[in-house]
């Protein structure tokens, strides 16, 4: 299967100049086609890709000058691109290999049972106790302001649809709040509104941290959860730079009976290189998205435990029945075919995630997660910078700090490194008041350790958005006399500050310390500079 994206299609002029001397017809450069003979209609354009979408063009040169600090992204090997770009996506293929609702999916079935073999091989999981979906389905189409929106289907589904498959309507379910570092589809709600659509349709209890450590408070969520009883327990984050205690997190299931979903969306890559602790010896469901730290393309996998669960007192044993469940959630409980040419490039990541380089990379990814928190949150007094860093560091990719002692919020500092060459992304941490106007900054290595960034080019980082923090906080002061003196309603708002600062372009620190960021990260190769 290889084949399909290696291999070299003629190019657009070489294929002209055929059809001309086949068919004795006079093609005009980047026209519409005639079809051969016999067929009826006409081709879509020859144009290269770069006509049709220039403005995937200039997202080709933004990554390239832009330092990638969000948790989330990575860049994909070419080989990850290719097939996402294949033939493959032509095809319909509702069902399971061996049971499609169309004919001719030899392929597919190939691909996708390849697929679940490799997702099993990179976790080092045996087959007999492990089974994977690794299904993409079709878009949901929800009615928005007379529109449709399409919303593509990633971790927030996969989780839905293992509820769905686990739970029935209104079971209760907990897992950490959004504030402390847990994600919208853990089933978060404030008071007065349930959020995300998990509180909609099961009742939703959070476990948080301990505010004097931030830590996730262990003892706490065993005791909410002996009252509570839910049926499933989430260990999983968004916003969290510590390791999970698993162990801990089985046990407290047991004693309330309770499933173990161990949402691994951010840290699967760094599980897969087997560089922190897994979360499969102790769950019994485990969701990942693919192209975070894993470096895939855009999708999700539910790996769901086999065998028996447990043996009661008098040594009868309960065997898991999470396998027929899932699978029928996901088709056709919730999505119609699958994109198989998302199936198809995600076994060429999975592949890649079984060598010594990809090893070697998350290794990496931690030595800078822990430069960058080091530089960030070490006292003056130490060489550092003097940042109040979430629970003191970091074990994993990612490191959150909490810039309301600095005066700042986190939508403000986000937009002025945006404007420096800098995305990362503003984030809640314990203690905020809205969601909205976030206190803290959310900051991950993977993305920037693919392009070849080591722990000094992270302490770089650091002192980089140091200097953005100080820009905020002069371009704050000066947006707030600016809108008083225009009487704005709410002079203090972000609005107003992102109205006053524009593009940066009247900020002599921005222009300088843009052109330093560009000059600097441009230097550094992307995946595709090399294929």
């Amino acid at each position: 299967m290889g084949r399909i994206w290696e291999s070299n299609p003629p190019s657009p002029s070489t294929a002209r100049e055929a059809s001309q001397r086949h068919y004795n017809v006079k093609l005009p450069s980047d026209s519409i086609k005639l079809c051969p003979k016999g067929g009826k209609g006409r081709h879509i354009s020859a144009a290269p890709a770069s006509m049709n979408k220039p403005q995937s063009e200039d997202e080709k040169r933004r990554q390239k000058h832009f330092i990638n600090l969000i948790p989330s992204e990575n860049f994909t090997s070419q080989a990850v691109l290719d097939a996402l770009g294949s033939v493959m996506q032509n095809k319909y293929s509702e069902g399971y290999p061996g049971a499609r609702y169309y004919g001719g999916n030899e392929h597919i079935d190939e691909a996708e049972t390849l697929c679940q073999q490799r997702a099993l091989q990179a976790f080092r999981l045996d087959p007999k106790e492990w089974g994977v979906n690794v299904q993409r389905g079709y878009c949901l189409s929800l009615l928005v302001d007379n529109g449709l929106h399409f919303a593509a289907l990633s971790g927030s589904p996969a989780n839905l649809y293992t509820y769905s498959a686990l739970l029935n309507a209104h079971d209760r379910l907990m897992g950490l709040d959004l504030p402390h570092g847990g994600h919208l589809s853990h089933g978060y709600q404030i008071p007065n509104k349930k959020i995300s659509a998990i509180s909609k349709y099961f009742e939703t209890l959070p476990y948080r941290l301990d505010e004097s450590t931030g830590l996730i408070d262990y003892k706490r969520l065993e005791e909410q959860a002996l009252l509570y009883r839910p049926k499933l327990i989430v260990a999983g984050t968004s916003a969290y730079s510590r390791l999970i205690d698993y162990a801990k997190m089985r046990d407290i299931c047991d004693k309330t009976g309770a499933y173990l979903l161990s949402d691994m969306a951010h840290i699967s890559g760094l599980v897969a290189g087997d560089v922190i602790p897994s979360p499969f010896p102790f769950s019994d469901v485990v969701t990942t998205t693919t192209h975070k730290s894993l470096r895939g393309p855009r999708g999700a996998m539910i790996f769901y435990r086999k065998g028996v669960r447990r043996v009661d007192k008098k040594g009868v044993e309960e065997k898991y029945d999470l396998e027929g469940p899932i699978n029928a959630s996901v088709f056709p409980g919730h999505q119609g075919g699958p994109h198989n040419h998302t199936i198809t490039a995600l076994a060429v990541a999975l592949q890649q995630a079984q060598a010594p380089e990809f090893k070697e990379y998350q290794t990496t990814v931690l030595a800078n997660a822990k430069a960058l928190s080091g530089r960030l949150g070490a006292s003056k007094a130490e060489g550092g910078l003097g940042y109040n860093v979430v629970s003191g560091g970091t074990d994993n990719h990612l490191v959150l700090i909490d810039l309301k002692d600095k005066g700042v919020d986190g939508a403000r500092v986000e937009r002025v490194l945006e404007l420096v060459g800098v995305a990362s992304n503003k984030n809640t941490v314990p203690g905020d008041k809205s969601a909205m106007k976030p206190g803290g900054l959310r900051m991950g290595t993977p993305a920037m350790t693919t392009r070849g960034f080591q722990p000094d080019d992270f302490t770089r980082v650091a002192d980089i958005v140091h200097r953005a923090v100080h820009i905020t906080s002069k371009v704050d002061k000066s947006a707030r006399e600016a809108a008083e003196a225009k009487g704005r309603k709410n002079p203090t708002s972000v609005a107003a500050f992102k109205e006053h600062l524009g593009e940066g372009q009247d900020v002599t620190d921005i222009v300088q310390l843009r052109q330093e960021v560009e000059d600097w990260v441009g230097t550094f190769s992307l995946p595709w500079d090399e294929a």
